[in-house]
């Protein structure tokens, strides 16, 4: 019914070991090639984030704390500076070490609210930077 296998002889073995080579340099150069492709993607989206992204990569870096993060800690989804002071005096006030809270929390609540001030001061910069250079480009006569 089943019948064991054959020993390979020195001339399919030879086949089999350059069909295997073969196969991994296919894959080993559709690997690189996928790798180069995303990479230059990620530098497309980079480039095409522009200064704000960079101000706002170097604010996470120095706050510790991304602006989905802080988002997240303070529960807001827009960055409305009413609603953001809003949840920030709610949740730094429960977090109270006085009423039982957990300062580890409340220290994460004041680096979101710093955070997300921060990221809109950046926000408020582009935004007259552009105005500027409106201005700039249709002066009014």
């Amino acid at each position: 019914m089943f019948s064991p296998l054959k020993p390979l002889s020195s001339h399919q073995a030879k086949h089999l070991a350059q069909i295997v080579v073969m196969g991994a340099q296919v894959i080993g150069r559709a690997f690189a090639k996928a790798l180069r492709q995303e990479f230059a993607a990620s530098r497309a989206a980079a480039d095409a984030r522009g200064r704000a992204g960079q101000q706002s990569a170097a604010a996470s870096s120095i706050s510790g704390m991304t602006l989905q993060e802080a988002q997240q800690v303070l529960n807001v989804f827009t960055l409305s500076p009413e609603e953001i002071q809003k949840n920030y005096e709610h949740l730094f006030k429960v977090n109270d070490k006085l009423v039982g809270g957990s300062f580890y929390l409340q220290s994460k609540v004041v680096r979101a609210k710093e955070r997300l001030d921060e990221e809109l001061k950046i926000k408020k910069q582009d935004q007259s930077s552009e105005t500027r250079s409106k201005t700039q480009q249709h002066p009014e006569t």
